[in-house]
């Protein structure tokens, strides 16, 4: 069983940045596409950026310009780099892989909270 844990959450102003870090209890290079989903209070978890083994993105398109994932098999981690911040942006994020490659265990994910 995979393990994710999530970190790097916290309460940001508007506007504001912060850095998501996610650590994989197994190699990631085993998994091709990694994803940082969301989920905010009373909506549907829904996929926010994703990123292959060698290094192809997509995003949101709330997100695009704003955010950056990244991804270091060395380090088993995955990472979500969020600039620009909107309330909108406030919820729990997790990370996992995508599709077929999604794991059915979820870590407890981080939350964000952007507020003034």
């Amino acid at each position: 069983q995979v393990l994710f844990v999530e970190s790097g959450g916290g309460l940001v102003q508007p506007g504001g940045s912060l850095r998501l870090s996610c650590v994989a209890s197994i190699d990631i290079s085993r998994i091709y596409v990694m994803g940082w989903y969301r989920q905010a209070a009373g909506k549907q978890r829904e996929l926010v950026a994703r990123v292959t083994s060698n290094g192809g993105t997509a995003y949101l398109d709330s997100v695009k310009g704003r955010f950056a994932i990244s991804r270091s098999s060395a380090r088993r981690t995955v990472y979500l780099q969020m600039n620009n911040l909107k309330p909108n942006d406030t919820a729990i994020y997790y990370c996992n892989g995508v599709g077929e490659e999604q794991r059915t265990s979820w870590g407890q994910g981080t939350q964000v909270t952007v507020s003034s």
